[in-house]
């Protein structure tokens, strides 16, 4: 019959669709990062926003509860490449959406040289082109983990007759 709980939205929308300011903002972003409509670039802000919140709502705590929740999401932030293993909460806060659009698979394909420009970048991950380690990745908008970085690379020719 289909599952029973409500699947939600990953992201938020902004509240009025027409603020000139946002808009132009957005059509930076979108252009810059090879995004291929808004609602990429509210899913990382909506990722953003969460994490900022996590580290917010970490501040108002005391004593060693506060030191073991803002290790642990300075770790995971770490792991994803995010921030520095001894970075401390001000820097996560510190945080902007260009951070977290420099960790997505197709920017890091552009930014290592794999492709000639961002959008050639989408185009070779949507074709199967990119590999990390052994794992064909065809999305766009993975979001690389730190210690996968260099796994990154152009799949052989070997490799796409072997498939």
């Amino acid at each position: 019959m289909g599952d029973p709980r409500r699947i939600r939205s990953k992201i938020l929308h902004p509240k009025h669709p027409w603020v000139r300011e946002r808009l132009a903002e957005e059509l930076i972003l979108v252009g810059e990062y090879g995004l291929r409509n808004k609602r990429e670039l509210w899913r990382a802000a909506s990722f953003l926003r969460g994490i900022r919140a996590s580290a917010r709502s970490y501040l108002s705590l005391t004593g060693e509860e506060r030191i073991k929740r803002e290790s642990e999401l300075i770790a995971r932030l770490h792991r994803l490449g995010l921030v520095e293993k001894d970075a401390k909460l001000d820097d996560v806060l510190s945080l902007n959406l260009s951070n977290i659009l420099e960790r997505r698979l197709q920017t890091i394909v552009y930014r290592k040289g794999l492709a000639k420009s961002i959008h050639a970048a989408r185009q070779a991950i949507v074709h199967g082109k990119i590999m990390i380690g052994d794992q064909v990745v065809r999305s766009p908008g993975y979001f690389v983990k730190k210690d996968e970085e260099p796994l990154i690379r152009l799949r052989t020719v070997e490799e796409t007759k072997a498939a």
